[in-house]
């Protein structure tokens, strides 16, 4: 069993999340593992990977929401501020997230919920680039 590795990168808009689920399957696709894992990383500190809703873009919208009111910029609590005001935040969503995720493979195919999606959560508000690691192992 020889892992297959590719990287990703997406360039975001700021804040919000970006649907990456039919990237990783026909990265899954590519490797011709049919039954396995595929593991995602994300590369960076201030975004992370989230399975979530991909049904209704409003469960987006209310997420969004939820973590700007949870973890706010320009709070006077926050030391690190060395790349702007929505740098200590961005590092705290993060680390209330996940930088990586495990999905299995049965079929050549990811086994996601029915209304489950693969999302890379830009915590930032400005414009990145983003690198995610997706490396797939089975037979």
């Amino acid at each position: 069993m020889k892992p297959f590795t590719k990287e990703i990168s997406f360039l975001t808009n700021g804040k919000g999340l970006i649907e990456i689920t039919q990237k990783v399957s026909e990265i899954v696709r590519q490797s011709g593992v049919l039954n396995g894992i595929v593991h995602m990383f994300v590369c960076h500190t201030s975004a992370s990977l989230l399975l979530f809703e991909n049904a209704d873009e409003s469960a987006r919208d209310d997420i969004e929401e939820f973590f700007d009111r949870l973890v706010p910029e320009d709070d006077p609590w926050f030391s690190h501020s060395f790349e702007g005001p929505d740098d200590m935040p961005a590092h705290i969503r993060m680390a209330l997230t996940r930088s990586s995720e495990s999905i299995p493979i049965k079929g050549g195919r990811i086994l996601l919920g029915t209304w489950q999606g693969i999302f890379l959560f830009e915590h930032r508000a400005t414009p990145h680039r983003r690198v995610i690691v997706v490396t797939v192992l089975g037979e």
